[in-house]
């Protein structure tokens, strides 16, 4: 069986220049092509996955027979190889060690944290005020992860040096990664900004991994938890390994979380309807008071709000690896074959999602949530891989957005900004603070 290769590809750098210029549009059109698409990454050919069925086997089904692709391998240089780029059973084992951090019980502990620091940050706005909200956003995701990872006594430097380094590491670090040799050198690694971003996370998170070394003692913090940690013959994680995993969870847990309630008040702000069913919902559940981890199943509406606004606004590709020669589609693939998804063309795929442009929450009601194929959806990937702390990011979100509508609506405005990476950043989200 032949796969068609997609139009645009020039030579030497292959369909490099449309995947960095057009990025969602050149990604979205493939699934015009087929199901398995070939593309190129310069010189690299790479299978392009589009459709719902063949994504769930890559990430689910046959996830066996696929590693971390090339993405991972050029990331692996600057945020080292925890969860998000590490495989097989080094893999295996961290995830081990890793899960308890993020079992339902212990996550429940941290929805005061999210609370108190929703509430703090909404405290200090004042009626009218035009805020900023994707800097509130990312403040709000910084603080609630860094106090979860590090606690608020001796983790202060490492929450504001998160602040500052982990968004550059991360867009610059998207653009190094889709670039042939040696252009993503030239273009990311002489990037002094990158660079220190980079060498400060580095320095403080190992001052802070040393001076609990000296310490010895449970905080009751996940950097605690994953100094304690060890595997069934007591061997524990070296400060490299807690390093790359502190680095790993800063990186997906601010990123995701601060995008998607960005998103979700722009979203509330542009549908009035979705807005008055919010503050009804929210209002009948808390009855006033602060938000509580007990609320959170009953916040039906809202969790509806939360998972269109993580369809709607994805991450923009995966990749992997074949680790054998696998079949996809009915068509034979290569050992080392590059293969990748993409959940943004998928979540826009009105084979899946009719009207795939409008924001629409009662896709998500109950008696119409389960016509949505397996494959379909990936907020947080799937399979094994799926990112380990999804059910902390919900959690967050649910817990900020309903303590934020319980006191205010915030309205757009100026006219909005977005630069497109990895995902859609608003880079200038300016909303009127207004109290309800």
């Amino acid at each position: 069986m032949t796969v068609p290769v997609a139009p645009g590809r020039w030579p030497v750098l292959g369909h490099t220049p449309a995947l960095l210029r057009h990025r969602f549009a050149f990604t979205d059109g493939l699934r015009d092509y087929g199901d398995l698409v070939r593309t190129y990454l310069g010189g690299m050919p790479m299978y392009f996955v589009t459709s719902a069925e063949l994504t769930h086997h890559v990430l689910v089904t046959k996830s066996a027979n696929f590693e971390k692709g090339a993405m991972f391998d050029k990331f692996r240089p600057f945020v080292g190889n925890g969860l998000v780029n590490s495989g097989g059973p080094f893999h295996l084992r961290q995830r081990r060690l890793i899960q308890p951090a993020f079992h339902a019980e212990r996550v429940a502990r941290y929805t005061e944290t999210m609370e108190i620091a929703v509430t703090t940050l909404s405290e200090s706005w004042k009626p009218g005020e035009i805020r900023e909200i994707n800097e509130d956003m990312q403040a709000l995701a910084v603080t609630i992860v860094g106090e979860a990872l590090f606690g608020t006594e001796l983790g202060r430097s490492a929450i504001e040096e998160a602040r500052r380094s982990i968004p550059v590491v991360i867009r610059h670090g998207m653009i190094r990664a889709l670039s042939p040799e040696p252009v993503g050198r030239l273009l990311v690694r002489g990037n002094h900004r990158f660079d220190q971003a980079v060498s400060r996370m580095r320095a403080v998170v190992h001052d802070l991994i040393a001076g609990w070394r000296v310490e010895g003692r449970d905080r009751g913090d996940l950097l605690s938890l994953l100094l304690l940690a060890h595997d069934e013959d007591g061997t524990p994680m070296t400060d490299e390994q807690v390093y790359d995993e502190v680095v790993t969870l800063l990186s997906a847990g601010i990123e995701t979380t601060a995008l998607a309630l960005a998103w979700l008040f722009h979203e509330i702000a542009r549908h009035p309807d979705v807005e008055r069913r919010v503050h009804d919902e929210v209002d009948r559940v808390l009855a006033g008071r602060r938000v509580t981890f007990d609320d959170y199943p009953k916040l039906t509406y809202l969790r509806q709000v939360v998972n269109e606004t993580l369809r709607l606004y994805p991450i923009w590709i995966l990749m992997r690896r074949t680790l054998e020669p696998v079949e996809l589609g009915g068509v034979p693939l290569p050992r080392n074959a590059e293969v990748t998804v993409s959940p943004h063309a998928l979540h826009l795929d009105p084979r899946y999602f009719p009207d795939p442009t409008r924001f629409d929450p009662d896709r998500w009601a109950p008696e119409r949530v389960g016509e949505i194929p397996r494959g379909a959806y990936l907020p947080f990937g799937a399979g094994n891989r799926q990112c380990v702390g999804n059910t902390f990011a919900l959690l967050e979100m649910v817990v900020a957005a309903a303590t934020i509508t319980s006191r205010w609506r915030l309205a757009l405005a100026r006219p909005l900004k977005v630069a497109y990476t990895s995902t859609a950043y608003p880079t200038r989200l300016s909303m009127r603070a207004e109290l309800r």
